[in-house]
């Protein structure tokens, strides 16, 4: 190879002419870097005395060509470029230089090593980073981090001598950089580290961390953003290690930055990497923070934190440490318990919005906001506290506190959307005002505040709207709708979208009440479903389109027949314009009318599964990344990066200086940073966008079930394999639509194959088809259940399963006996909280920690996990029927831990959960009747109004279906007896409803044990039942049977057997409740009541037809 033309071309490369580089990078890729020689060239470039930048780029190239060209270079050459290009390195004094340098020594390592050659570099850079000069420890560092990160597992051997200096590099008093150089080294080796078979390397990291803190709090002493910002990134790495490597000192690492988060007199920057990394402490090491119980004072640092934000823009996308402060709160609010987070921020708010400083009251309303989302349940415990806080800084004297606290009625219509909607009567004037004084306020149609209040008001109306009753939605319509009309022409498309959004959630929640503005609405908003010249009018569209969906579901297939055509070819043409979320409103449109037009959407049926399919299938097309050289053991593969599958091509010589030439030298190049924040976002698009294709194909299956027939096997061969999709949300909406798809089939069977019986083997034998399915949607989940590690994804799961064994049965389970164990084994393990989703982050102890820590209180989304997985166990009972008897042994020991918990939530739901499994296992039950009255009755004293509720509803089920002679006793009757007294006298209307119900199921198993003269008036006292209907069944059947004109269900005495003396001078009483019982809402009792009940009516109008002539609701009763 000609050396000078080799390098007369590669200095052409820096030319400020751009037909000079093309020319000079041509002639490399063809000439030149085919040639292994181009590698020694290149580093005797390196090592030479030319130009910095120029050297640099050398560098870079070498780098991406060791692995290509080092092996096949004679073997007596590579002694002496090892020890020029190392000698060199180490007091090369341009920074990216050497940087660079370190990365080809660090590359051709990788390949030595593993060939048992250049073992002696390890000796050469350990004496160097102890050398008495800076520069040579500076670099023998950095190059000790290359070569770990590139030669990875090769280097173990030398862990003990490298962690043995790093011990004294780690307190380098004379260079920042060396600290900094040794940090790096450390999170490489604590990545790669053996912790098992490691444990004095283990304990080398863990001495090291105090003083890695040490080094943090000198850079940001120093304000040395970018050193403060690399020991970040090395502690964030070290959390996503093992965690034994931060577990020692992780308390301490904590409280470290809080108080780094909470001071002032830091810089902005280093704040805001501390929220950071806390946020990923939680996220990561949820178990370890509740157990440290550091939510309360990180809860309270947010909150003044907060305060911070003054007038900043809501717009403003800017990172800063009140918006992080905010992050973080929601985050804690999302994985801590509310006791450790929501409950000290009620107990620190009032100062917040009673002060006289606006920023406060701004702060507090917005940390209460932020606090919605992850604690629904307690929020709802807390609302009648939180809404007049609401209500009064609504009318805030300050805009931004009023603005803020719209965002705060919008968080809590999207989760306590009943309990915002029972106070529409104070909140929506409220909301009209704040809108209308900013529409007659705005200073002009870019007064960004104004546009950004009506958006806001409107946002909040239609979030109120979710939550309320169609007739009171239907009163606003005639004062509301003008209003907001009169903005679908304002001239900002952001205030248009807003208002057209609140409109459609109107029009689907007043439903045909909003009929007589149906023409005017869809004729002023057809124009936006076509327009498309910028993003902000495909953001408008967009809304537009969901809007129209909407009303659709409002006025019902006829009255918006004629509009469905044009809007089918706009969304049909919406899929060739190129915005991120135009494809998933055209999905969401489809399913809207699915729902609305069932079998008569066939003609659309087949362009929309051919657009879902096309959607769900490019996921799967090869998208080619390239990550350069650095990349060559991932080229040809596949990974996932954001949800989408990346095919990895490794640099190839044609395009290397294509990419060289665009290289900035001006920047530091050691870094060799892929610029993918674009590429992450339109590659979490497409899985986003997979994710609602994948939903709407559920949505068509279940509304045009017969019609989707034809599309049903490919739609199982394309969902199948996104069972195991990287992203999550894939996963969910699979699970769910594969469940929905068996129970679509299983409606398309003939009527006699539906008449499903509980127990196995199956009583009703379904079709082939419904049993291939079953078997394949079955394999699939337990092959992504047990592993599961995201706890939304398990969640749905829990809800789907749940749902169909409780629609079709034990079908789905009968294909393969074996499946019954791993679904048992899966669900214990969620209730003993050791499944993955419920363990902290690369941490194999968390369940034990758990344990040790006393951890009983959950966050409310972790206790979903538990809550999802014991209505599948009740689920299975009522499709096992008396057989789930054998599968009880294997829960009960879970189920009665949560019923004797100290949290009240776990006690009342495990308690209801119990009441189900003895209703569903009948007389199957008698095995464990006395451990189940024991905790049962210990229950009816409870605290709690749910847990004494449930277990009197348990109760009375227990000794209705036992047949355990020990407990059907008229001792066992009195004590309990004794324990419903106060129920039946409490104001909780369940309890008394729950009570009564168990005190009829006692008399119709052995009314001789009850004292009927006694307790029959007080029941009737009770009536009508005002909460729990579902006890009507067992209220009226026991009431019905004590009446002399029916045959007693249940032991009657000897004597008196004419009729009920007790219930006979109560008639009167009863006549009225009866009246009740019978009219609207028709719900209240079931069908064959509702039949006995008239019967009973008509008896008593034998007896005592002028009683009964009093009420005309009887009266109708006797005459029909």
């Amino acid at each position: 190879m000609d050396t000078q033309k080799f390098f007369a071309a590669f200095k052409e490369v820096l030319a400020p002419d751009t037909e000079r580089v093309k020319a000079a990078t041509d002639n490399l890729r063809v000439n030149f870097f085919p040639l292994p020689e181009s590698l020694v060239v290149l580093i005797q470039l390196l090592v030479s005395d030319q130009a910095p930048a120029l050297r640099q780029l050398a560098a870079t190239q070498a780098t991406r060509y060791v692995p290509k060209h080092w092996k096949v270079l004679p073997d007596n050459q590579k002694p002496q470029l090892r020890q020029k290009l190392l000698e060199r390195t180490l007091y090369e004094q341009e920074k990216l230089v050497r940087h660079g340098a370190s990365r080809v020594i660090a590359a051709i390592a990788k390949i030595d090593f593993e060939n048992s050659e250049w073992l002696e570099l390890f000796d050469i850079l350990l004496r160097a980073g102890t050398d008495s000069n800076a520069l040579p420890r500076q670099v023998a560092t950095y190059i000790l981090y290359s070569v770990v990160d590139s030669a990875g597992e090769t280097t173990l051997h030398k862990f003990s001598q490298i962690l043995e200096v790093c011990s004294k590099t780690i307190n380098d008093p004379e260079s920042a950089e060396v600290r900094i150089n040794t940090m790096l080294t450390l999170s490489r080796i604590a990545i790669i580290l053996d912790i098992e078979h490691d444990e004095e390397s283990l304990k080398g990291i863990q001495d090291a961390i105090p003083h890695m803190v040490g080094v943090l709090k000198q850079a940001v002493d120093a304000k040395d953003e970018e050193h403060t910002t690399q020991t970040f990134e090395v502690f964030q790495t070290l959390l996503t290690c093992d965690s034994a490597v931060l577990n020692k000192h992780f308390g301490d690492l904590v409280q470290f930055m809080i108080r780094l988060a909470a001071s002032t007199d830091v810089a902005e920057d280093a704040r805001t990497q501390a929220l950071n990394f806390l946020m990923q402490c939680v996220r990561f090491r949820k178990l370890k923070m509740q157990g440290l119980r550091v939510g309360e004072a990180m809860t309270k640092m947010c909150l003044q934190i907060a305060t911070e934000l003054g007038d900043s823009d809501d717009d403003d996308d800017e990172i800063t440490t009140p918006r992080s402060a905010l992050g973080l709160l929601d985050v804690l609010a999302g994985h801590l318990p509310p006791s450790q987070v929501v409950v000290p921020l009620l107990k620190s708010l009032n100062p917040y919005i009673t002060s006289n400083d606006p920023d406060k009251r701004q702060a507090g309303i917005l940390s209460l906001g932020m606090c919605v989302e992850g604690a629904p349940d307690f929020m709802a415990t807390q609302f009648d506290a939180i809404f007049p806080i609401v209500i009064s800084l609504l009318m805030d004297n300050e805009e931004k506190v009023r603005r803020n606290t719209l965002d705060c009625v919008i968080r809590l219509g999207e989760d306590l959307a009943e309990e915002l909607a029972k106070q529409h009567k104070k909140l929506m004037p409220a909301l009209v005002k704040i809108m209308s004084v900013a529409i007659s306020t705005a200073k002009g149609p870019d007064d960004e505040k104004s546009l950004s209040t009506i958006q806001a008001c409107c946002n909040a109306i239609d979030s109120l709207f979710e939550g309320m009753e169609e007739t009171d939605v239907a009163e606003y319509l005639p004062g509301l709708y003008p209003r907001l009309k009169r903005l679908f022409s304002h001239p900002d498309l952001k205030t248009k979208a807003a208002a057209i959004g609140a409109v459609g959630t109107m029009a689907q929640c007043s439903k045909e009440a909003f009929l007589p503005y149906l023409e005017q609405t869809m004729n002023d908003l057809q124009e936006y479903v076509q327009i498309k010249d910028s993003p902000d009018e495909l953001d408008l569209r967009c809304r537009t389109c969901d809007s129209m969906g909407q009303i659709a579901l409002a006025v019902g297939a006829k009255p918006f027949q004629r509009y469905v055509q044009p809007l089918m070819s706009a969304t049909e043409e919406a899929m060739h314009l190129d915005h991120p979320k135009l494809k998933e409103t055209s999905f969401l449109f489809w399913g809207n009318m699915a729902k609305v037009y069932g079998t008569e959407f066939k003609p659309f049926l087949e362009g929309i599964m051919k657009c879902l399919f096309e959607s769900i299938e490019s996921e799967e097309s090869e998208l080619e990344v390239d990550l350069g050289q650095h990349a060559s053991d991932l080229a040809g593969k596949e990974v996932t990066i954001g949800g989408k599958k990346v095919k990895i091509a490794a640099m190839s010589e044609e395009e290397i200086l294509e990419a060289s030439e665009m290289e900035d030298l001006e920047a530091d190049m050691d870094e060799d940073e892929w610029d993918s924040d674009d590429d992450f976002t339109a590659l979490n698009a497409v899985a986003e966008e997979k994710e609602i294709a994948v939903e709407i194909i559920g949505d068509i299956m279940t509304h045009a079930t017969r019609d989707c027939v034809p599309y049903m096997e490919k739609t199982i061969a394309v969902l199948l394999p996104l069972i195991s999709h990287d992203y999550e949300g894939v996963r969910r909406a699979t699970i769910s639509t594969l469940f929905r798809a068996y129970a679509a089939v299983w409606e398309l069977q003939p009527e006699e194959q539906r008449k499903w019986k509980a127990g196995l083997p199956l009583q009703v034998q379904p079709t082939n088809e419904l049993c291939k399915l079953g078997e394949l949607i079955m394999t699939a989940t337990l092959a992504l259940w047990p592993e599961e590690e995201d706890r939304n994804v398990v969640t749905d799961l829990h809800r789907s399963l749940s749902a169909v064994l409780k629609s079709t049965g034990p079908s789905i389970l009968a294909t393969d006996t074996s499946t019954i164990k791993p679904l048992t084994e899966t669900l214990t393990q969620v209730l003993q909280k050791k499944h993955p989703c419920q363990e902290d982050f690369m941490s194999a102890e968390s369940a034990s920690d758990a344990s040790d820590l006393n951890l009983e209180e959950s966050a409310e989304y972790d206790w979903l996990v538990i809550d999802t997985a014991l209505d599948c166990i009740i689920a299975l009972a009522t499709s096992l029927g008396p057989s789930f008897a054998q599968l009880y042994k294997i829960f009960e020991k879970p189920i009665l831990k949560f019923a004797s918990s100290t949290l009240s939530t776990e006690r009342s739901t495990s308690v209801g959960v119990l009441a189900e499994l003895i209703r569903s296992m009948g007389p199957a039950v008698t095995p464990s009747s006395d451990r189940l009255y024991k905790i049962l009755l210990h229950r009816l004293s409870d605290e709690d109004p749910e847990a004494k509720s449930n277990a009197a509803f348990a109760t009375g089920l227990l000794l209705e279906k036992t047949e355990d002679a020990k407990l059907l006793t008229q001792a066992t009757f009195a004590e309990v007896l004794r324990k419903l007294e106060p129920l039946l006298q409490t104001e909780e209307k369940r309890c008394r409803d729950n009570a009564a119900g168990c005190v009829c199921r006692l008399i119709m198993r052995n009314q001789a044990f009850v004292p009927l003269e006694a307790v029959i008036p007080v029941l009737v006292d009770l009536l009508p039942l005002k909460e729990d209907w579902e006890e009507n069944e067992a209220v009226w059947a026991c009431l019905v049977g004590l009446c002399a004109f029916s045959p007693s269900p249940f032991p009657l005495p000897p004597a008196n057997s004419t009729n009920n003396p007790p219930l006979v001078a109560l008639t009167p009483q009863l006549l009225p409740i009866l009246e009740s019982v019978l009219a609207p809402p028709e719900e209240q009792i079931k069908e064959s009541t509702r039949e006995k009940l008239g019967q009973m009516v008509r008896f008593i109008a034998g007896k005592h037809p002028q009683e009964v002539g009093k009420y005309a609701g009887l009266v109708e009763v006797v005459r029909a």
